[in-house]
């Protein structure tokens, strides 16, 4: 498939904004429990970036609109499509975690209430997301529920390390604890993408070159597409780059997603750090993220549409 540079930063920056909202609530409610409080400067803090990441990405969706006039359209068809359950969720996510910063600077007794809330349209948002790509059954890459599992932990970990930061700067007492949950999620995600991928590179397709021509003869060779100009299926369901390009993105999200993120996380939350510990946090946040923006690219271009075997031929 063609990645669609929209929605690669739609899913990776919302993606961001709920496990950094997520980060928030279960600081909040193990204060509850005994656990180090955080200052109102830190939710506060936390809750602005949140529904900036997600602004972003609704933003960055409607570059994906050949009219974004009619956007308000997306929601019509909620009852079958994910796509438009998302267009629900998204905003519903925004005003709620809007509401939750709102909540702590009024120190209303109600604030976890609504994070509670936020979070659970957070787990929503992952969910539709996901399943836009997980339930085209036609795309064997996308259809099983390592998907899923992706999009909640890699957008988890980036959101984690955010919150990382932010406490590097605001409330340093969290550190070490949000430091420590931030790798684990990037181990996870490390892990569980390391599976997809190795699913993936073991898939064969189900359609054949005969079954896309509907000839049936033991030897197939397409010698052309039958057209020499550009057209929808060539710009929208093949990528055109090289199979080296695709290593080169591979290996370029497997170190800047997890593998240097991870280092870096470790080190900025170690006493070792000392006072480096905000910009060395910081950095792990822009690293992952640059890092993750390449994995969704690769996410897109591996999946191989069936319809490149009859349009394949250059």
């Amino acid at each position: 498939m063609k990645p669609a540079f929209s929605v690669v930063f739609l899913t990776t920056l919302s993606g961001a904004g709920q496990g950094l909202l997520l980060a928030l609530v279960l600081v909040e409610a193990a204060a509850r429990f005994g656990a180090p409080g955080a200052p109102t400067a830190f939710y506060v803090a936390g809750t602005a970036l949140a529904c900036l990441l997600g602004a972003l990405g609704l933003a960055a969706s409607f570059w994906h609109l050949g009219h974004p006039e009619r956007a308000w359209r997306a929601i019509a068809m909620w009852r079958t499509s994910w796509l438009s359950r998302e267009c629900l969720c998204l905003p519903a996510f925004l005003a709620c975690t809007f509401a939750y910063g709102i909540a702590h600077v009024m120190g209303s007794p109600y604030s976890l209430a609504i994070g509670v809330v936020a979070a659970v349209f957070s787990g929503l948002l992952f969910v539709c997301t996901s399943m836009i790509y997980a339930c085209l059954r036609f795309l064997q890459e996308w259809a099983t529920p390592l998907t899923f599992v992706n999009f909640v932990l890699l957008g988890c970990a980036s959101g984690w390390t955010l919150a990382t930061a932010c406490a590097a700067w605001l409330a340093p007492a969290l550190i070490a604890p949000l430091a420590a949950g931030a790798c684990l999620l990037t181990l996870a995600g490390g892990i569980a993408r390391g599976a997809s991928l190795a699913r993936n590179a073991r898939l064969r397709p189900k359609s054949t070159v005969q079954s896309a021509t509907g000839i049936h003869a033991t030897r197939v060779e397409q010698q052309s597409r039958g057209f020499t100009a550009g057209a929808f299926n060539l710009r929208e369901f093949f990528h055109g780059k090289t199979p080296q390009m695709l290593r080169r993105v591979k290996w370029t999200f497997v170190w800047c997603a997890f593998v240097v993120p991870f280092c870096l996380i470790a080190f900025g939350g170690s006493v070792y750090a000392a006072g480096l510990a905000p910009l060395v946090l910081c950095l792990a946040a822009i690293v992952q993220y640059a890092g993750l923006v390449a994995e969704r690219w690769f996410f897109f271009a591996e999946a191989r549409h069936p319809q490149n075997l009859y349009y394949r031929q250059a």
